[in-house]
């Protein structure tokens, strides 16, 4: 039995970032139980050098938009990241999940070994056939910048668990 490059993608990006609404949500309702303000949390870091959590937010919606668009040989979309409230991510995310949803398998499927050009910064690019770039460099980065964002919560005393962050296992 073989895996779909479809299938390493859209429905685990979308169980995942349905994971971080979820997630997200607890962060709002304990920013508000506790009376902390709104700005605080979005603003948050695990160390100085890190990024805040809204930046988590949405360098994950970015990987995810990111990769699929590259993988489907479509025009990537640009989105601001203009995100400051939990409402405001949490709508990010969602609008990740619908563009998530629109990619069809046959869009994916067969991109394994398509050349994939990664340019990160004037003077910087990393060249990928499609399977590698989906392994070395979408997965992890996608799973770091999630547990990222669940980790800042979590460490700022949100009542958060390893279910939420796995979601509902069917």
């Amino acid at each position: 039995m073989s895996i779909s490059m479809y299938e390493l993608t859209v429905p685990v990006f979308t169980h995942n970032l349905t994971n971080l609404i979820a997630i997200l949500e607890k962060g709002a309702a304990f920013s508000e139980a506790k009376n902390i303000d709104p700005s605080v949390l979005p603003n948050s870091r695990l160390a100085p050098d890190m990024h805040p959590l809204k930046k988590q937010v949405q360098i994950t919606s970015d990987n995810v938009k990111g990769a699929l668009a590259r993988l489907a040989g479509v025009e990537l979309p640009s989105w601001e990241d203009n995100e400051n409230t939990f409402a405001e991510l949490i709508a990010r995310v969602q609008k990740t999940i619908d563009y998530t949803k629109t990619f069809k398998a046959a869009q994916i499927d067969g991109s394994e070994n398509k050349a994939i050009e990664l340019k990160l910064g004037p003077s910087f690019e990393m060249n990928f056939e499609g399977m590698g770039f989906l392994q070395l460099m979408v997965l992890p980065n996608f799973y770091f910048h999630l547990s990222t964002t669940y980790d800042i919560l979590r460490h700022n005393g949100v009542d958060l668990g390893k279910r939420d962050l796995l979601g509902k296992i069917q």
